[in-house]
């Protein structure tokens, strides 16, 4: 039985959804502040986390940024009536690991937290492959990038991009499926977001000389390759 901890402000919404994945052969524990949410899922006993941005106390992208930075890595699913690709963008890079619009059908939320629930089960003690392209080389057991030499400071979701594309080498890669490998669902986040990402990557290829790694395939998707 998954342990759930559903986190928002309104009391209709927090019954109804305690009520929904209950029936749904979930245990569910609900708060409504962000300084009980954080208590909670400090504790680091749920499988998972319905959790609103917008909470009095502390807000949900608080509650998560502290979550991370404390090793709690229970997978987050972020709900919040913003529905521009910045929210959705900064919520996901902060470690959330979906991010739905309210008002938000409770079928795709379900859906959603049995997938984060699938991805945690099947990844769990495992790592991606060291790869070296050229001057490039990306190591995920050290969370580490760099090109001839030259470290690049990347987000976890930066990361977790260039090691996606530098792992299909001189292969472009379409957004949908960046999507799943990145962000674990192509449901999770829109494909804008991914655009989003890749202009943020970008800038720190650029930064030490390795911007030509990275092309975009207009139509399609993007790759990295030695020869681009």
């Amino acid at each position: 039985m998954a342990r759930v901890l559903v986190v928002d402000d309104e009391p209709g919404v927090r019954t109804a959804l305690h009520r929904g994945l209950t029936a749904e052969g979930m245990e569910v524990v609900s708060v409504g502040d962000g300084q009980s949410a954080l208590r909670a899922a400090l504790t680091g006993s749920f499988d998972a986390v319905v959790l609103d941005i917008i909470l009095p106390g502390l807000s949900g992208y608080r509650v998560l940024e502290h979550m991370r930075a404390a090793g709690v890595d229970t997978p987050v699913l972020l709900v919040s009536a913003k529905d521009g690709e910045i929210d959705q963008a900064d919520g996901l890079d902060l470690g959330a690991d979906g991010y739905l619009t309210k008002p938000f059908s409770f079928v795709v939320l379900v859906a959603q937290l049995k997938a984060m629930l699938r991805r945690r089960d099947a990844t769990l003690g495992r790592t991606g492959q060291r790869v070296r392209l050229g001057g490039l080389v990306v190591d995920p057991a050290a969370r580490s990038a760099s090109y001839e030499g030259n470290p690049m400071e990347l987000s976890p979701r930066e990361f977790a991009l260039l090691h996606a594309l530098a792992s299909r080498p001189d292969t472009a890669v379409a957004k949908d499926e960046l999507l799943r490998l990145v962000w674990g669902d192509a449901q999770a986040a829109s494909r804008n977001v991914v655009e989003v990402y890749v202009g943020y990557l970008r800038r720190k290829l650029e930064a030490v000389g390795a911007g030509h790694l990275l092309r975009t395939v207009r139509g399609f998707g993007y790759l990295v390759g030695s020869g681009t």
